[in-house]
Formats: structure tokens, sequence, C-alpha cells
């Protein structure tokens, strides 16, 4: 499994422990920035990670923000991108065995380590389960395909 990582000034210092933690783990992860906590903007980052999930040259993303909420936004943006803004380890193994979420959106503002990684390994060790959630996702999809002409 290969995962893109990427923050904004406000989800640097998270990035960085996900990033630890992920080595610690043995992913097989990239970092695409930002790489300081000089002030940058959200998006750009979002977007480099969405891009190289959506096509396929990584499996999932993990993407931070001061609250997450903007990253998720802005990856959402993107075609055959479903990123999750997680608080809780709930919502982060739902999204994947539900939703079939490729990005987990977490905040650095609002999200303590511990439980920051607590979500991380829920997300990636869940699998989409399919079945009647499958016909739900494809929904999802039919709706990006009308609006993304």
């Amino acid at each position: 499994m290969k995962i893109a990582l990427g923050s904004d000034h406000g989800g640097y210092n998270l990035k960085t422990t996900v990033a630890k933690h992920l080595k610690e783990k043995g992913y097989d992860f990239e970092d695409f920035g930002c790489f300081t906590c000089e002030s940058c903007d959200y998006p750009d980052y979002a977007l480099k990670v969405a891009e190289k999930v959506a096509d396929g040259e990584f499996n999932l993303g993990i993407v931070v923000c001061g609250t997450g909420i903007g990253v998720s936004i802005a990856a959402n943006k993107v075609p055959k991108i479903r990123a999750a803004h997680c608080t809780d380890t709930y919502s982060a193994r739902y999204s994947r065995m539900h939703n079939d979420a490729n990005i987990l959106a977490l905040g650095g503002r609002i999200t303590g380590d511990g439980l920051a990684l607590d979500i991380v390994d829920a997300f990636l060790t869940s699998k989409f389960e399919g079945g009647r959630h499958a016909k739900r996702v494809d929904k999802i999809t039919a709706i990006e395909k009308k609006y993304n002409k």
C-alpha cells in the first residue's frame, strides 16, 4: 500500500508525527509538503495528494490542516476522491468500510497526536465491505460525474 501525505502549515507538526508513525510501521509513503510551519495555502497540498490518489499512483492519502475541514473540502473537488474528515476512530473505520474513503483528513490544531495516530491506524487497516455499500458509493460517483463534465 502506498500512501500520499500532505499538509499546510497548520497541519505540519501533526503530519510530521504521522510520517514518523508510518515509517515505524513500515508503510510506503511520500510527503508532498509543506515542509515548514511557514504560512501556505492548504488547497495546494490537498490537490497534490488527491491527484496522486485519483490517478492510482497512491492507494490512499492523508491530508492535514488546522481543522481538517479545508483540506477535506479541497480534496473532495477532485473526481474519484472520497476524503473523510475524521476526529475519532469509529468514523475513520467506517469511512473506509462503508464509504470506501480513499483520503483521511485530520486537524492538526484540534486532534492530539495520540488520538490522531489511532485514527490513522483505524483508517489504514479497515477495508471497504462492498455489498449494499457499493450501491451507495456508486450513487456518489454518479453525482460526481453529473457535475464534473
